[in-house]
């Protein structure tokens, strides 16, 4: 007897976690890819001895990656090891504060203690409320499928109605936090946190405080060779299943006929299937691949996240004030989300994240050199000038890290490369280079993400950043769960 058939749109993280799940369930499964790799936004490339991730940097959850090579019946650490992380981040302000965040509890409110006087267990308090936000209502809105009666008829829903009060429905993260915090620059630190899923804290509601928690009670890690190999891993596990990859093939439209999916078209063909599922973003699933369908327009309407602006620079020096992961914060926060808010020009005074892989994987960089991974948060795309946006940020980038670090920068970089938003959707299918799909700056903001099953067609199903329950290497792979424990055992 044949095995049932599963298609899936797009090779990263998202889309590989859905074909090894469907495949561990039984089905067949092929994956489309327009470009001729996987990984989608997780990639890497090489500059004249130098290696950069591409995208995401950040790696957090490890449980999830491992719990894919478990259902498959392998160990985990035949294939990649990771190691926690004593330090999440390095923090530094303009006027010469600077405060390292260390994993370990205590070694973080001591440090937080003396750099800002703070009041005893003012970082532990903080940490608990977030550790109880989360246990509450992570399980919820991150593994659950928000459109299923079932889910609201639960224990942890139950749990988490009778203690409404812990987790401050009606503040902004931003409000939470001053609450909390109290020093200026300790509000900012934990604010930050909004733009892990492309959100702004002034508006971003307060439940999102839970996320501190990922990296300060679950912790912060990294793979032993640098995050790509994550998807070195996980292309290697799915092609180890049976799972056929389709490189250079860009699926065209998905196809539907008497309200049922059963398959997808590419310029090579037609393609049969049981169920489909896309991992584009949704806006761009309905606007290019289900045009003829009815598509969900107050979500689409729905107000976007964030872009980025990347620049990747081998610096010819080395940094001993620097980590893994730094901030280098700017002087005006609010100003800065009202100017990605309006989004026609660069901000004069950028946050600015740099990435040091090097750091821990010294092979990413030629002897006594770092590779940076330089990051602003930018607007998505709408038609702005991006050659002077461009521009203007490099040179914001640039006078900060030369004041803060009383260098000249440029003189050290010896080589270039960047991404900006319309390249972020050129090569990721990432409407606007939004990397998340909608933001979440109102307190509805989980109920207007896309559900990840088609209420219309059956047989369709979403997957990744842009559906529920976000953007992020883990809730990309928390979507493939949710969308594999929906889909039918063949």
């Amino acid at each position: 007897m044949d095995r049932k058939k599963a298609l899936i749109i797009g090779s990263g993280v998202a889309g590989m976690a859905c074909a090894i799940r469907l495949a561990n369930k039984g089905y067949q499964v092929d994956v489309f890819e327009k470009n001729e790799y996987p990984g989608g936004k997780l990639t890497n490339f090489r500059m004249n001895g130098y290696r950069f991730d591409a995208g995401p940097s950040l790696f957090t959850l490890p449980h999830l990656v491992d719990e894919l090579f478990i259902i498959s019946g392998k160990d985990p650490r035949d294939y990649f090891k990771y190691f926690e992380k004593e330090e999440s981040c390095r923090y530094f302000w303009d006027d010469g504060t600077s405060v390292i965040s260390w994993t370990d509890l205590d070694a973080f409110e001591n440090e937080i203690s003396e750099k800002f006087s703070t009041a005893p267990g003012t970082i532990k308090e903080y940490l608990v409320k977030s550790s109880q936000m989360y246990h509450l209502a992570g399980k919820i809105f991150m593994e659950k499928p928000l459109h299923k009666l079932l889910t609201w008829w639960s224990r942890d829903v139950a749990k988490a109605v009778s203690n409404l009060y812990k987790l401050d429905l009606f503040h902004t993260m931003h409000q939470a936090n001053k609450k909390l915090l109290r020093h200026e620059k300790l509000i900012q630190l934990f604010d930050r946190y909004a733009t892990y899923n492309g959100s702004n804290p002034y508006q971003a509601p307060a439940m999102l405080n839970m996320i501190p928690y990922l990296e300060h009670g679950i912790g912060t890690y990294l793979p032993e060779k640098g995050i790509y190999q994550i998807t070195e891993v996980l292309f290697s596990l799915a092609k180890e299943l049976g799972i056929r990859f389709h490189f250079n093939e860009k699926a065209e439209e998905i196809l539907i006929k008497s309200g049922k999916s059963y398959g997808i078209r590419t310029h090579l063909g037609e393609y049969s299937s049981d169920l489909v599922v896309s991992t584009m973003d949704i806006m761009l699933t309905y606007r290019k691949l289900l045009q003829n369908q009815e598509a969900p327009e107050k979500i689409l309407r729905q107000e976007r996240s964030t872009s980025a602006l990347i620049f990747y620079w081998g610096i010819k020096k080395q940094f001993g004030q620097l980590g893994l992961h730094n901030i280098l914060f700017s002087n005006d926060y609010p100003g800065e989300f009202k100017a990605l808010s309006e989004g026609n020009e660069a901000f004069t005074d950028p946050t600015v994240y740099i990435s040091i892989t090097s750091k821990d994987v010294p092979d990413d960089a030629p002897e006594g050199c770092e590779n940076w991974y330089v990051m602003v948060n930018a607007p998505f795309d709408r038609g702005q000038d991006w050659n002077k946006m461009i521009n203007d940020y490099r040179s914001a980038i640039i006078k900060k890290i030369n004041f803060q670090f009383h260098v000249k920068i440029e003189d050290l970089i010896e080589v270039e490369d960047f991404l900006s938003p319309p390249e972020i959707e050129s090569r990721t299918s990432s409407f606007g280079g939004s990397l998340y799909g909608n933001s979440s700056n109102n307190r509805f903001s989980a109920f207007f993400r896309h559900a990840n099953e088609s209420k219309k067609i059956k047989g369709l199903y979403f997957c990744g950043g842009s559906v529920h329950p976000g953007g992020g290497i883990p809730l990309c792979l928390l979507s493939a769960k949710i969308l594999s424990d929906l889909c039918p055992n063949p």
